[in-house]
């Protein structure tokens, strides 16, 4: 028997559903019900919001971003589901908070640390590609994935983008981590480098005593001493080296499908190398429905740039990768338009969270700017790291010019592109998205969020409550991060900000905002300031209750068991450490 609280939820999604489906049939005066479009689904890695001419920016030139939004409808409060990538796009894929599936932790461990780890999306989650693929649909990922590789042996690809519903994949199974250009900011060397530099060390000092212990026997007594000197300075080299390689070579690699095909990355020709392969992709897939995702390496340090972009903006080495993306982002729509796909392709633009405060280097800034938002990527439930941008497209059918400032998530593409692909949102599991085509086409005047919660790691920071009936956006922080003193905004020196411990603020009682008149979240609201502070208060403990009561235990596969480096998992295309191969050369 079903509850009649999921009956009701169920009659809302169908009427939804229907009247979509039935202005569909009169944008235009076009017929499509029961037309399935095409998806091209476009994110990029760190992008802030206000970095973008759409969403406010007047100095850093993004035309074909900004030419997407004006043929099509623009989100103005579209949320990742988390602060940093991993979560954020295991969220997008299942349409799921990433605490339902376990790509969280509880221990600092804020993505995947290592292709060789074992942790990952979970075989038994459902994505969209993996809905749309069984009903027809062409699927394929071009770039970033970061969503895991293999389970217990290197070739077994358990979290492969194979295994999770595409067709076909071309990328890093891994991240644009700075070490893939032996930059000097990284997130992994941060927390890494320095208990696995103690590691090889002592592996190395333990095997070349071994060699010198023998080698000192068979010399005179004066030249001992130097013996082990040399040992020792020789060990210090070799773990230098070791280290350097593993982080340097190891995860930074291209594969098609599951074969890997340059490793270690050369990421100077990765840009031309994806534009090749979207083009491939679309020029097979003309002829029948597809469904391809294009993840960027763009705007991730170590802003790897081609040489005709550099020193062609005006905000330094992360302006000329913004608007290299952008460009890229023309091309890909210029080959759409070549393969007569436009029309009937439905293309999305996102970032997977706000921009990086903390990609510094001296007095340069090389994160992106979230406007006037508080905070960016890793700093829990605050706006800057979590609000970004939301675009689609889909000519003769959204209206061309529409903006919504209603709250909408990056979770919301899954049940969007499935029911419009024709499959059925799994009913086994809850799904947290809501299906934006009817909001977007104006059949609905509000989204269908009313709620919507900001984990950082496995921890609830904040709570968002859209009260439709007044039009205030209410925001409740529970934990905050403790910011640099220096007044910036920022945990300096931490990588990303810290989820749990000493260096996050627990506030009793939480800090309340209201959005829709403090965007900034400059001016905490109190019971002295805000006459219905304790209404709002107690309303969304409600809420938060009612969603724990849905929460079932799963193992977290971002936690230090599943999260660390497994020598037997490591892709190589050789024989480990000594991994080299270039099978890219001749495509180019």
């Amino acid at each position: 028997m079903i509850h009649p609280r999921r009956s009701c939820l169920l009659f809302r999604s169908w009427l939804a559903v229907t009247l979509g489906v039935l202005a569909v049939r009169t944008v235009d005066g076009r017929d499509v019900s029961g037309f399935r479009p095409n998806f091209l689904l476009l994110m990029a890695d760190d992008l802030g919001i206000g970095d973008i001419g759409c969403y406010g920016n007047d100095t850093i030139r993004t035309p074909h971003i900004d030419r997407l939004a004006q043929d099509g409808v623009r989100l103005t409060q579209h949320l990742a589901a988390a602060s940093v990538c991993t979560p954020s796009r295991a969220a997008f894929l299942t349409g799921r908070y990433p605490v339902r599936s376990g790509m969280v932790s509880s221990d600092g461990l804020r993505v995947l640390q290592w292709t060789a780890a074992p942790g990952g999306l979970p075989p038994n989650e459902t994505t969209f590609a993996k809905i749309l693929r069984d009903r027809g649909y062409a699927t394929g990922l071009v770039g970033k994935w970061h969503l895991g590789l293999s389970c217990a042996s290197a070739s077994d690809h358990c979290h492969h983008p194979l295994s999770h519903g595409f067709d076909h994949f071309f990328g890093m199974p891994f991240s644009m981590m700075a070490d893939c250009a032996r930059w000097g900011l990284s997130e992994k060397r941060v927390r890494l480098e320095r208990p696995l530099r103690w590691g090889a060390q002592a592996v190395a000092l333990a095997a070349l005593t071994l060699t010198a212990g023998k080698l000192a026997r068979l010399l005179p007594v004066p030249w001992r001493p130097v013996t082990w000197a040399v040992a020792l300075a020789a060990s210090l080299w070799a773990a230098s080296c070791s280290v350097g390689t593993l982080i340097v070579h190891a995860d930074c690699f291209l594969m098609r499908n599951r074969g890997i095909t340059e490793q270690p990355m050369r990421p100077a020709r990765t840009a031309p190398l994806m534009l090749r392969e979207v083009s491939s992709f679309l020029a097979r897939n003309r002829a029948r429905p597809f469904l391809l995702f294009v993840s960027f390496l763009h705007c991730h340090t170590p802003l790897v740039t081609t040489e005709s972009f550099l020193g062609t903006s005006a905000h330094g080495l992360y302006g000329d990768n913004v608007e290299e993306m952008d460009w890229m982002v023309g091309q890909i729509l210029g080959t759409l338009d070549a393969e007569g796909l436009t029309s009937n392709t439905l293309v999305y633009f996102t970032s997977d969270h706000g921009g990086s405060l903390e990609a510094q280097d001296g007095n340069s800034q090389y994160g992106g700017w979230n406007g006037i938002y508080k905070g960016g990527k890793g700093m829990g439930g605050w706006e800057g790291g979590i609000r970004v941008p939301g675009i689609f497209r889909w000519p003769g059918v959204l209206p061309a010019g529409r903006v919504i400032h209603e709250p909408t998530s990056l979770m919301d593409v899954f049940p969007t592109v499935v029911q419009l692909g024709g499959g059925e949102v799994p009913r086994d599991r809850v799904i947290d998205g809501r299906d934006l085509l009817p909001l977007m086409l104006g059949a609905t005047q509000h989204s269908d969020h009313e709620f919507l919660l900001h984990y950082c790691e496995k921890f609830l920071h904040a709570t968002r409550w859209h009260q439709r009936d007044s039009g205030a956006i209410w925001k409740v922080h529970y934990r905050t991060p403790v910011f640099h003193p220096d007044g910036a905004g920022a945990c300096y020196g931490r990588g990303v900000c810290p989820c749990s411990g000493d260096s996050v603020a627990h506030h009793h009682p939480p800090l309340l905002f209201d959005l829709s008149r403090d965007p900034s979240e400059a001016r905490a609201l109190t019971p002295d300031t805000e006459p219905l502070f304790h209404q709002v208060m107690a309303r969304v403990a409600r809420a938060v209750e009612d969603h724990r009561r849905t929460l079932r235990p799963v193992p977290l596969q971002l936690n230090a068991r599943e999260n660390s480096w497994r020598a037997w998992l490591q892709p190589c295309c050789g024989t480990f450490p000594l991994c080299w191969c270039d099978r890219e050369t001749d495509a180019l």
